[in-house]
Parts: structure tokens; C-alpha cells; sequence
């Protein structure tokens, strides 16, 4: 089972998670959509592989109320795990760079580059995160 975890402010980034898990389904793969608020930390750890997804906030960074506690507790638990993210941005868009960092610095496996996009993903912007929900489902 593959767990599509994320953060949505404005639905483009719950728009995204549909979408990769969308790619994970097509790829013959189950697959679980959670909002951040709807799991707990051992619950996102016991997928075996995860697709993580949050918009950039303020200045290039993880939504801070509720995802960057879940994740800065999850990291932890990163150790060999296979890792996709996602995120939509509003300006900007280095912070899947940076998060990118601090997964394989946790020893999480990204299996692909993440994917950003500017506002509410179109058709491609879809296509991209079902795409790497294919990778991520095949890695």
C-alpha cells in the first residue's frame, strides 16, 4: 500500500495528490489519499512507500501550523523508505528543492525530482504528478 499525504490550502495541491494518486492506481499499485490532519505520524511510517505533498508557504518553506511538525517527526522514520513530493506555490517554488535535501538527508530514497507548479495544476500539471505516482509506484 502506497500513502499520498499532504497539505492543501487553496485544493491545488489536494488537486496534485489526486493526481499522483491517480498514476499509483493506473500503475496496479493500492494507494490511500490522506490529508495531514487525517493521519498520524506511525500511521504515515507504516506505508511502504510514501508520496508527500504540501504547498510552499511565506518564505520557501513547509506549511508551518500542521505539516512541517508531521514531517520534522516522520523524517525520523525516512531511513530506506521510497519518497515522491509534490507541491503547488504561489511564487518561488525552491522549497521542494530544499525538502528534497532533507529527505535524503533523513535516508529517505527520492525516486524522482518533485514536482511544483505555479497555482492550480492544468492538464499537464496533472499529467506530471500522475506520472510520478507511476514512477513512484514501479520504483
Amino acid at each position: 500500500m502506497i500513502g499520498v499525504i499532504y497539505w492543501s490550502g487553496t485544493g491545488n495541491t489536494e488537486q496534485m495528490a489526486q493526481a499522483v494518486a491517480e498514476g499509483i492506481k493506473a500503475a496496479g499499485q493500492e494507494v490511500e489519499v490522506k490529508s495531514v490532519s487525517e493521519v498520524s505520524v506511525d500511521d504515515a511510517a507504516a506505508y511502504e512507500k510514501l508520496a508527500l505533498g504540501c504547498a510552499d508557504m511565506g518564505a520557501e518553506q513547509l506549511e508551518e501550523g500542521e505539516f512541517e511538525p508531521f514531517y520534522t517527526e516522520l523524517e525520523a522514520k525516512l531511513g530506506g523508505k521510497k519518497v515522491a513530493i509534490f507541491g503547488s506555490y504561489g511564487w518561488g517554488g525552491t522549497w521542494l528543492e530544499d525538502w528534497g535535501t532533507r529527505i535524503k538527508d533523513a535516508g529517505g530514497e527520492l525516486v524522482a525530482d518533485g514536482v511544483a507548479i505555479l497555482g492550480e495544476p492544468d492538464d499537464d500539471g496533472k499529467a506530471q504528478c500522475e506520472e510520478l505516482g507511476k514512477t513512484l509506484a514501479n520504483a
